[in-house]
């Protein structure tokens, strides 16, 4: 028996729409905040919840904010996601954030210009900390969009694109994530495109993690999903053990990511004397 990426894809995205859209509703209407506040990149995965937030709870209740960094996001990247908000007919605004990157880099003692990943974490977080501006501002919820497969290996910026208040499409894997939103209408030239944070020039997804997203997505749904071991894991996909056991131990090292800080249990610190 062979496992491919079309096993990975063969899901209900009918069914999958519906459900995440549900709860994008669902929580905004508990939260009783007047909508929600998206990071527009120009990639598939922002476009899809962009996309999915409109349907569920109506266009005008959806802030698009576009933050390039001159030095690094390509234009083509600003125009597909200022083409996103047009066709939706949605708000947005663009706020250019070198500026303040360079502000970063003119007062941190220690920054040198190899810097890429510390200075790329700072962009994130330069971000998040926008996103949050418009969404205590405006009395909104800000809308994460990390996918499922990102998720899993850990990549993503802690309390940068990972400092949201709700991720609705954290179930899909990236595979999943571009099929449905193509269904949904999204052009494309997004859905179809090489994932990439843009935190420094050059940077692509792939190239960084040094494994393809449908051998991510594979071996999530080999092991996670159908509970195969690693070795027949291995067998079903074809890919290599080695690479089945990197992505495993990236989501080890990743765990502190998704979890909160740890901290002691106030037995272990109080004793109350009576």
């Amino acid at each position: 028996m062979k496992i491919t990426i079309n096993d990975v894809t063969n899901i209900d995205y009918e069914y999958a729409r519906k459900n995440i859209e549900k709860f994008i509703k669902n929580e905004l209407e508990s939260s009783r905040k007047n909508g929600y506040v998206v990071g527009l990149s120009g990639g598939v995965d922002s476009a899809l919840t962009y996309y999915l937030a409109a349907e569920a709870v109506g266009i005008e209740k959806v802030f698009a904010l576009i933050m390039p960094d001159t030095t690094t996001t390509p234009k083509e990247d600003v125009n597909d996601a200022k083409d996103l908000v047009k066709r939706l007919k949605g708000q947005m605004n663009v706020i250019d954030i070198s500026p303040i990157v360079e502000v970063y880099k003119s007062t941190i003692p220690i920054y040198q210009e190899e810097d890429n990943i510390p200075l790329g974490n700072v962009r994130a977080r330069i971000r998040m900390t926008l996103l949050y501006y418009y969404a205590n501002k405006m009395s909104m919820l800000v809308l994460g969009t990390g996918d499922r497969s990102e998720s899993f290996v850990g990549y993503f910026t802690k309390y940068g694109d990972g400092g949201v208040d709700l991720l609705p499409i954290s179930s899909l894997l990236k595979s999943q994530v571009r099929k449905l939103a193509q269904k949904l209408g999204v052009p494309d030239n997004v859905a179809l495109k090489p994932s990439s944070p843009r935190l420094w020039v050059g940077q692509l997804a792939e190239k960084e993690l040094g494994i393809s997203y449908d051998q991510i997505d594979l071996i999530i749904y080999s092991v996670i999903d159908k509970g195969y071991s690693l070795k027949e894991a291995s067998e079903m996909t074809g890919i290599s053990l080695d690479i089945i056991q990197k992505v495993f131990d990236m989501n080890k090292n990743s765990e502190h990511k998704r979890t909160f800080p740890k901290s002691l249990s106030t037995n272990e610190v109080i004793k109350y004397l009576s």
